[in-house]
């Protein structure tokens, strides 16, 4: 339904933006009535359409159950193959009026192949396979206690280890094999990772492997490094040594043994009466470990999806953009940065995004994007890249208004890839922290500008393609 109201929209791209520009900006020149028109018929479109639904805040076991099944659903829309995602053409349409452009045509929908599908259903089976292991483990009664080391423990200790640490809880040891001295990734093993708690064996003297091993401890796993030393080391001086070296956390316990001074069992006695005590507490952390595990790890494979649906919607507005500057140049690139703002791409990030906010929060986020785009230097830095060009090639294709048009597309692009940035970012907030926007606005715009100058020949590539199409369409009209 949406698709039909497009020319409406990329009325608000162009110029429809007038109001919330002479209320921030006051550099706005003054404009036609029939722009007024397009600003309040744009305006009420956009602010009566139906802001999303909150997210769920996931504050326990079942906010993040909750969470994770409705990413399986955000996952299912994103790899449907034979969804019509953006079925508009990139390049510019023709222009009906100074200041609405026509509406762009969809391209045809193709049959999804069978391998895509494949691929799809493979990957959305190993997701439910991940969150129903995920389930069983919120199921796991007793306590599990990872037990690890890069060298081999000796039999004997094992039956000692069991013993010492028997108490009021039912208390399940999960031994591991020596962890290998070099990995690509240096990722714990899984059962170790979905412990309750884990006990690291480490033998003095340090060795490079651990280091590794012990940085890449999963984030908030209690850990106890039993630490065994010669009779004559003092536990002092170890403890200053390993901090020295060690990145310890909170949930780093240091446990110094050295067997010709001291039992198992009376070293891990204090230890087997923490963990009785704190039983309920440790099994609730690693549920709701293991459920941020996975939410992590699929928020990363929902970004990359997203960032390719949000390429085609970049590209499709920034042309937008560009034709409509043309149509009517605009006397201040300020207008661009406010069309930005207020236009259809916002919505439809929003959408991609799953983000609840407001139209009103969107086009206020994206204005102090816009703000901080013009005062880094944007539009300078393409214009006077695009004049340079223009020395060079005369009046191949950079001509007239081009200029202009492709400085506003450059900027419509920055800003677009500036307010992804800030929207993959606040994931699961309700409402946008100006305040906090707009301190961090300039780093999120400098990055982003940093990442298009590194693609400014494919853009450029981009612009002579579309000013060449246009200027066929002009013709043939």
């Amino acid at each position: 339904m949406g698709r039909r109201w497009w020319p409406l929209g990329a009325a608000v791209v162009t110029g429809g933006v007038v109001l919330d520009g002479v209320a921030h900006l006051s550099s706005v020149p003054v404009v036609s009535a029939g722009t007024g028109v397009a600003v309040l018929a744009a305006g009420w479109w956009l602010l009566r359409r139906p802001a999303p639904l909150a997210v769920v805040d996931p504050g326990d076991v079942a906010g993040w159950l909750k969470r994770l099944e409705g990413m399986q659903e955000q996952f299912r829309q994103l790899e449907d193959p034979g969804a019509q995602r953006f079925p508009f053409r990139t390049e510019a349409p023709q222009l009906t009026a100074p200041l609405a452009l026509a509406e762009a045509s969809p391209t045809p929908s193709t049959k999804p192949s069978a391998d895509l599908q494949r691929a799809a259903d493979r990957r959305a089976h190993r997701r439910a396979l991940a969150l129903d292991s995920q389930r069983a483990l919120l199921e796991r009664s007793g306590l599990t206690l990872g037990v690890a080391a890069t060298l081999e423990c000796p039999q004997e200790r094992q039956p000692l280890l069991a013993q010492a640490l028997r108490g009021s809880v039912p208390l399940t040891l999960q031994w591991s094999r020596p962890l290998p001295s070099w990995s690509d990734s240096w990722t714990w093993p899984e059962p170790l990772a979905s412990a309750d708690a884990l006990i690291y064996w480490l033998r003095m003297p340090l060795g490079a492997a651990d280091l590794r091993w012990i940085e890449a401890l999963p984030r908030g796993l209690p850990t106890w490094l039993l630490v065994e030393h010669d009779d004559g080391c003092e536990p002092v001086a170890l403890a200053e040594e390993l901090k020295a070296q060690l990145p310890l956390g909170p949930a780093h316990n240091l446990l110094f043994w050295s067997p010709q001074a001291t039992s198992l069992q009376r070293l891990l006695a204090p230890l087997a009466t923490e963990l009785g005590r704190r039983a309920a507490a440790l099994r609730h952390d690693r549920q709701l470990r293991g459920l941020r595990n996975l939410h992590d790890r699929w928020q990363v494979e929902l970004e990359a999806l997203r960032r390719q649906r949000f390429i085609s919607l970049q590209q499709r507005t920034q042309w937008l953009v560009a034709a409509g500057v043309v149509a009517a140049p605009l006397p201040s690139l300020d207008l661009v940065v406010l069309a930005v703002a207020n236009g259809l791409m916002l919505q439809e990030m929003a959408r991609l995004w799953q983000c609840p906010w407001t139209a009103e929060q969107l086009r206020a986020a994206a204005l102090e994007l816009g703000r901080a785009s013009l005062a880094l230097g944007v539009v300078e830095w393409s214009t006077q890249m695009l004049a340079s060009l223009i020395k060079l090639h005369g009046a191949t294709w950079l001509v007239g208004g081009a200029i202009q048009a492709l400085s506003a597309a450059y900027l419509t692009r920055v800003v677009g890839r500036a307010m992804a940035d800030m929207l993959a970012l606040s994931a699961g907030v309700t409402e946008p922290d100006l305040q906090r926007i707009k301190r961090e606005a300039p780093l999120l715009v400098a990055r982003a500008a940093e990442a298009e100058k590194l693609d400014w020949s494919g853009f450029l590539q981009q612009g002579q393609q579309w000013w060449r199409a246009r200027q066929a369409s002009s013709a043939s009209a």
